[in-house]
């Protein structure tokens, strides 16, 4: 790695923090009436304080002037040409606007849901895909399936301080990893673009964290979950076909980065399913509420995530690591590591049910 790299590294890492913290410090400062879309919601939001929804703006944000910036520094680059990362900005446009009009007006499901799938056909036709089998049919319904799954479960997730922001920060730091394995050390704009992002996520949770000044809002979780389901496609699910594999490898990579938000959203679908309930309803039923009721506090539940992000982290580099090694098996072991976290939180889920 030269001087020059690592010091565009740092550079794009600081840059997409400073960023973040001072639009938050601005949007903080204006926010009296801004954001706040129900004084009494405490149905979805475990705090039973309202404040400002608008973390999720510095996102959009930093990723925009990022783009603009690295198109300005490296022009012989055309990133403007790139279709897989026009597919991204006008999806993350569009995930953005909605996220935004849902804070604002509360937007039907179905609405959502509309512009959802037509964020993951915009990757389709970007060239960004899931391959996993040999039908582009099937391949791309896939891609549809795990954009929308991926938006609608981390914003399921956004219900505690913290939660959301750590887990995906360390999503977003397994894909770097795994590029930097699979493909070494250099800067282009998708590292750029990943590492000014992970800048953004580290400034707002410093206003995120318990206790918190305020929400990423589904402006944020829209669009962070739109901006997670790209990298993931690209970083984690083609891990396979990038070193010559079977392509099903990229499952098992990808399920091991996922486990916090992956645990949290099974364990609702099964629990609400099972009394009759829809899964798309906001409540008190999520695995981070069910930790406080096992008698952990709210900094002590972001703890808990963020060890489990970490940890899932590094099981997906290695996973990555031994793949691009040529020896796939070794990943199926630590599909432990996924089923022992999930029983454990699941168990904890019905036993404070029983009680």
């Amino acid at each position: 790695m030269s001087y020059e790299t690592l010091l565009a590294w740092i550079g794009a890492l600081i840059g997409g923090m400073v960023m973040s913290i001072i639009c938050n410090h601005l949007l903080l400062r204006f926010s009296q009436s801004l954001g706040i879309r129900n004084k009494n919601d405490v149905t979805i939001r475990w705090a039973n304080e309202s404040k400002p929804s608008l973390g999720g703006i510095s996102f959009f944000i930093a990723f925009v002037f990022g783009s603009i910036g690295y198109s300005v520094v490296f022009q012989n680059e055309y990133i403007f040409h790139n279709h897989e990362f026009i597919g991204l900005l006008v999806a993350g446009i569009i995930a953005f606007v909605m996220g935004l009009a849902d804070d604002a007006y509360n937007t039907k499901p179905l609405a959502k849901l509309f512009f959802q799938i037509s964020c993951g056909i915009i990757f389709i036709a970007s060239n960004t895909i899931i391959h996993l089998t040999a039908n582009f049919w099937v391949d791309s319904l896939i891609t549809i399936v795990w954009v929308v799954g991926i938006m609608n479960s981390l914003n399921m997730l956004d219900n505690m301080d913290g939660i959301t922001g750590t887990t995906v920060l360390f999503i977003l730091l397994a894909c770097l990893g795994s590029d930097f394995i699979i493909f070494g050390w250099n800067m282009n704009i998708w590292t750029l673009t990943l590492l000014i992002q992970i800048g953004a996520l580290i400034g707002f949770l410093q206003y995120n964290i318990h206790p918190s000044k305020m929400f990423m809002g589904d402006a944020g979780s829209q669009f962070i979950g739109l901006f997670t389901a790209f990298f993931s496609i690209k970083n984690l699910w083609n891990v396979g076909i990038d070193v010559d594999l079977n392509p099903y490898v990229g499952v098992l990579v990808t399920l091991h980065a996922f486990t916090p938000a992956a645990i949290d959203t099974f364990t609702v679908v099964i629990n609400r399913l099972k009394k009759g309930q829809s899964p798309m309803v906001g409540g008190k039923d999520h695995t981070t509420h069910h930790l406080v009721y096992a008698g952990f506090n709210d900094k002590k539940v972001w703890i808990i995530f963020a060890l489990m992000g970490l940890s899932s982290t590094l099981v997906t580099l290695i996973s990555v690591y031994f793949c691009r090694l040529g020896n796939p098996y070794i990943a199926l072991i630590f599909v432990v590591h996924f089923l022992l976290l999930f029983v454990l939180l699941y168990k904890n889920t019905i036993k404070y049910k029983r009680k």
